[in-house]
């Protein structure tokens, strides 16, 4: 059996709030990776948004130009304080997303950049799956009104470590992704997403959980904290799911930062004990990960 995750991670999932002032979210987000660094972790994730407040009405405001890349500072000062991030606290990062506007396409986005511990970009996620639901009595919420869509699986590759996926919140909830980045070798998949009030209570863990069953890989959902006079309440509770589906570590619904011990032992013990990644038939249905699978944009 292949080793998956080379040595132990430790990962940290930073949940917080973001508000108006785009320059303070990005000031308290650094405050709070360096916290999470200083605690040992060398695999950081920040939320979804996680540079201004959700809402379909603040995507364009708050967008920024990520190409062609580097942007400049003007262009993206998102892109700037993550990569400084990431270089100061000397550890991988996964920041969240952050809308983005592409003056090729002029369309927008809600796009992930994760970077190394040199500060260099290794990848960017747009979010595939677009979070348009209508919930009677409950929930209306349309993020195609303004955004569009990505068109790739994103597999990052940390040379320490091994492989891990990345998708963004609605993305979750298409198992695809997931087994796709499994059978390619990923030991973790990384979801940062603002579940609300309704579908976070029906669904974040169970999505969780399902995603680390089916593929039998860690799971990490990392929301923003939940503020009640904000126009969007997230649901909080951001947590890791290990390779069995057991929740390891969780939070509740305010500022703070989940922790949690990556082994590939983990993963080799579950899958030794439950074999599926020997059992699946192929030979009655399809390998969706061999199947017409784009990696770039």
């Amino acid at each position: 059996m292949a080793k998956l995750l080379k040595k132990p991670l430790k990962l940290a999932l930073v949940q917080l709030a973001a508000g108006a002032d785009k320059n303070a979210n990005l000031s308290h987000a650094r405050h709070k990776v360096l916290e999470a660094a200083s605690n040992g972790a060398k695999l950081v994730v920040l939320p979804e948004c996680f540079n201004s407040p959700y809402g379909v009405k603040y995507f364009a405001k708050y967008a920024e130009t990520l190409l062609p890349s580097p942007p400049t500072k003007e262009q993206s000062p998102s892109f700037h304080a993550l990569s400084a991030m990431a270089k100061e606290a000397k550890a991988y990062l996964v920041g969240g997303s952050i809308p983005e506007y592409s003056s090729e396409t002029k369309k927008y986005y809600n796009t992930n950049l994760t970077f190394g511990p040199d500060g260099a970009l290794l990848a960017t996620h747009r979010k595939v799956h677009l979070f348009d639901i209508d919930i009677p009595g409950k929930i209306t919420f349309r993020e195609s009104d303004v955004l569009s869509p990505g068109n790739k699986v994103t597999l990052v590759d940390l040379p320490d470590y091994g492989k891990i996926g990345i998708a963004i919140c609605y993305d979750i909830r298409f198992p695809e992704l997931a087994m796709i980045a499994a059978r390619k070798g990923a030991f973790l998949l990384l979801y940062p997403g603002a579940f609300n009030l309704t579908t976070g209570q029906l669904h974040w863990e169970l999505q969780a959980r399902a995603r680390a069953m089916d593929n039998q890989v860690y799971v990490g959902l990392c929301s923003p904290a939940r503020d009640m006079e904000a126009e969007y309440h997230a649901w909080g509770h951001s947590m890791v799911v290990d390779p069995i589906a057991g929740v390891v570590a969780e939070v509740g619904e305010g500022e703070e930062v989940v922790y949690a011990e990556l082994r590939g032992e983990k993963i080799e013990e579950t899958r030794r004990g439950i074999p599926i990644y020997t059992q699946r038939r192929f030979d009655v249905y399809p390998d969706v990960s061999e199947g017409k699978v784009r990696y770039e944009e």
